[in-house]
């Protein structure tokens, strides 16, 4: 049989290979996604080479911009929060990589997928889900649910007594367990398993403390179009460059720092720590350029809907009917946001501190504190206010 395996040329994936191969006697074509991780990918080609996999049979790709416009983008539209705090960085990158995965599996007339996401996550949801709703008949093997190699201990052993070729890392390992791409890292496990451990220090990998960035703000203006940023400072750029820059200056300024305890799809809770500086100033952004563009009543629903979009996006329900149905409804909204946003970035803090636009609904005459030539009558809120207590009034004769 064939297999299209996400694979990272770590620990994990490298053993999978070979499970795979012994267990399914399998061929395994592989399959690694660049999405900003930060991290070289190219380095798992000659990994997939030394397992015995076929040239041809190594799929590497960099899909920083599919991935910012097609996914990121459209969900930063809702000004998409999961749970009052999470901005989605580890879930919205699932549905592209179950996506390429089932593709893949075409090209090569695979029989399944593979993936290395454990039987406890939320990962091995999005990415399975994913992949029935775009290929329903494909299989799919997660090894983690399957195998009793339930240690790093007995990993290792799997691969000494196999001669599997495991690059071993000099120095101290991480404690956490880490994912990152263009829009966030994450931090679990370790010291993070008790949620009244402040995180150390030395763990944060994209930003400086707040209580060290610098003395003077630093100030963006960002340009929108239907929603999304094309420019910053005057200067285009596609989405993946605009959300590079602002983790840069985000990251210099000590934005987008969090630590939650989220509830997972598969039942439990689990404490996490995440960097999303670019995200941190899109959310804000966004806001502030919808606060002048979208009708009030738009704006209200629209937010209304967005805690039911959120879930469906960290449940992995991104290729689902109801999702396109709402995403629908949120790019019709966005037909008039376009505009300019100036931010303020300090210590840790993203300040809107101007916007404007050719579309904006905001009448300076209407809204004016001075004389406002007659453009709003001041009486007619009394009739407004009356209308509107008229079944509180009657509430309080009967029940008062």
């Amino acid at each position: 049989m064939k297999v299209v395996l996400a694979y990272s040329g770590g620990l994990d994936t490298s053993i999978i290979l070979h499970w795979l191969r012994e267990n399914y006697d399998a061929e395994v074509i592989t399959f690694t996604a660049d999405i900003g991780q930060g991290e070289e990918v190219e380095p798992a080609r000659a990994k997939a080479l030394a397992m015995g996999v076929a040239e041809d049979d190594i799929h590497i790709e960099d899909l920083r911009e599919e991935f910012t416009r097609d996914f990121v983008f459209p969900m930063f539209r809702a000004n998409t929060i999961y749970e009052g705090e999470y901005l989605l960085g580890t879930s919205i990158a699932r549905p592209l990589i179950a996506k390429r995965l089932v593709e893949i599996a075409a090209e090569h007339q695979a029989d399944a997928i593979s993936h290395g996401a454990t039987g406890k996550g939320n990962d091995q949801v999005r990415f399975e889900l994913g992949a029935y709703a775009l290929s329903p008949d494909i299989e799919v093997i997660a090894p983690w649910r399957l195998w009793d190699l339930d240690s790093r201990e007995s990993l290792m052993d799997y691969a000494a007594a196999r001669k599997i070729p495991i690059e071993m890392t000099r120095g101290a390992k991480s404690p956490f367990s880490m994912d990152a791409n263009l829009l966030h890292i994450s931090y679990e496990g370790g010291p993070l398993e008790d949620p009244w451990t402040e995180p150390p220090a030395e763990m944060w990998r994209w930003s400086v403390s707040p209580a060290e960035a610098p003395n003077e703000a630093t100030y963006l203006d960002l340009t929108y179009e239907r929603g999304d940023i094309v420019a910053i400072d005057g200067e285009a750029m596609n989405s993946a460059a605009v959300l590079t820059h602002l983790n840069e200056m985000g990251g210099a300024n000590g934005v987008g720092r969090l630590d939650i305890v989220e509830n997972r799809y598969v039942g439990m809770k689990s404490r996490g720590a995440y960097e999303t500086p670019g995200g941190t100033i899109m959310l804000r952004a966004h806001r502030g350029i919808e606060s002048i563009t979208l009708d009030r009543e738009v704006a209200h629903l629209k937010d209304s809907l967005m805690p039911r979009y959120a879930e469906l996006i960290y449940n992995g329900y991104w290729w689902s009917p109801e999702r396109e149905m709402l995403q629908a409804a949120i790019d019709h909204s966005q037909r008039w946001v376009s505009g300019e946003v100036r931010v303020r970035l300090y210590k840790g803090n993203v300040d809107i501190v101007g916007r404007r636009s050719s579309d904006s609904l905001f009448d300076e005459k209407t809204a004016t504190f001075e004389e406002d030539e007659g453009v709003y009558q001041q009486g007619d809120a009394e009739g407004f206010i009356k209308l509107n207590a008229l079944r509180l009034r009657n509430l309080a004769r009967k029940r008062g």
